[in-house]
């Protein structure tokens, strides 16, 4: 038999052992994946709220829990639409409410309809609602396909009757599932008047876009500028901690999952000291016996890994179908993710058999083999 066939043969002839440890490791492994895809989706599900306007960059307040709770009032978007290398600054209230029980976060963006241009929004069907309208919405195509909806039909949206009169692409996905009303319409129904959540900046051609946001930032204390998925965590904290919390069980997973290796590994060699004095005896080098040794490791992590990587994948299928999460998680299984879970369980592998192979490495062959 080869040297790497020896390597699985001798994590099967211990088969209860092995799969418990594979087990041990597949949890582990599935907690990783499933916090990985449920952190980034929440991640692309908040930065697609700040992409949903055509802009150069987005402005909210800084340090909210929720970006949704951001408040900018009139003052402060007016001195933003005052800067010369500003070409369009628009400003959008945007709410969440529950429009059923298949769409528990649906979006409200209240806008001024003399900005749905500016705001990246094309009309494909009827027209905008006028600025003084009470009743009057318009649909994102995926929202009225989803929904069952055309021109005309009437909606009720948080216990307000309106009718649709237009249909509406934004070319983002949350834009597009997304309703769209008179800004004043919703700043009433919402008790905020005067207020927007977010503003959405276009710059002139050649403006130096850092320098602006530098400024905007120093002139308006309290708001923050936002142009990257790296800096959403400056207005959106509870995002700071999913994200927190990801790195935080990836570690656990990593410590506990090394602990399980490095037990069954420990009780290999316990019981295979003599089998281990033979092959020193024979020839063996101390580098082969640890190659040997962490072989078995990486063996048993690798397939635990993919076996826990099937379980995250299920789990996450159980998570979408919660009524709390059905309308804003949107799973994206990305190379990151499983990179992630791949390096965890190599590194399981590693930590909890170094020490094991080392053990086993230096046994002395005489002793190895009085060993009862």
């Amino acid at each position: 038999m080869s040297f790497l066939g020896l390597i699985p043969r001798n994590v099967l002839t211990r088969k209860i052992r092995s799969s418990l440890t594979g087990l041990a490791v597949a949890i582990a492994i599935m907690m990783v994946v499933a916090m990985g895809v449920l952190t980034h989706s929440l991640r692309q599900t908040a930065i697609s709220v700040l992409q949903t306007g055509k802009a150069d960059f987005t402005i909210a307040q800084e340090g909210v829990s929720d970006v949704l709770f951001s408040s900018i009032d009139e003052t402060q978007l007016s001195r933003i639409q005052s800067y010369p290398q500003v070409d369009h600054a628009v400003g959008v209230l945007v709410a969440a409410v529950e429009l059923n029980s298949n769409n528990p976060f649906f979006l409200e963006i209240g806008i001024p309809p003399e900005q749905l241009a500016n705001f990246g929004v094309q009309v494909v069907d009827g027209q905008p609602f006028t600025a003084d309208a009470t009743d009057e919405i318009m649909l994102g195509y995926r929202a009225a396909s989803n929904l069952n909806k055309n021109l005309g039909d009437m909606i009720t949206v948080d216990g307000v009757p309106y009718r649709i009169v237009g249909i509406f692409s934004t070319d983002q996905v949350f834009g597009d599932e997304a309703s769209m009303l008179p800004l004043a319409k919703l700043q009433t129904e919402d008790r905020k008047p005067g207020e927007v959540t977010l503003v959405f900046v276009t710059v002139k051609s050649g403006t130096d876009v850092p320098a602006l946001r530098a400024q905007i930032e120093h002139d308006s204390p309290g708001l923050a500028t936002v142009q990257s998925v790296s800096e959403f965590g400056r207005v959106d904290r509870n995002l700071s901690l999913i994200s927190a919390a990801n790195v935080g069980v990836s570690v656990l997973a990593l410590f506990m999952g090394a602990i399980g290796v490095m037990n069954t590994t420990l009780m290999s060699i316990f019981e295979r000291t003599r089998e281990f004095g033979v092959l020193r005896a024979v020839g063996w080098s101390r580098g082969r016996i640890v190659i040997m040794v962490m072989g078995e490791a990486l063996f048993i992590a690798l397939a635990g890994a993919f076996v826990g990587t099937a379980m995250g994948y299920a789990a996450i299928k159980v998570i979408q179908q919660l009524p709390q999460v059905v309308g804003f998680f949107h799973p994206a299984y990305t190379a990151s993710v499983f990179g992630r879970a791949l390096g965890v369980a190599v590194g399981m592998a590693f930590f909890g058999a170094i020490y094991p192979a080392a053990r086993a490495a230096l046994l002395q062959p005489l002793e190895a083999l009085r060993h009862e």
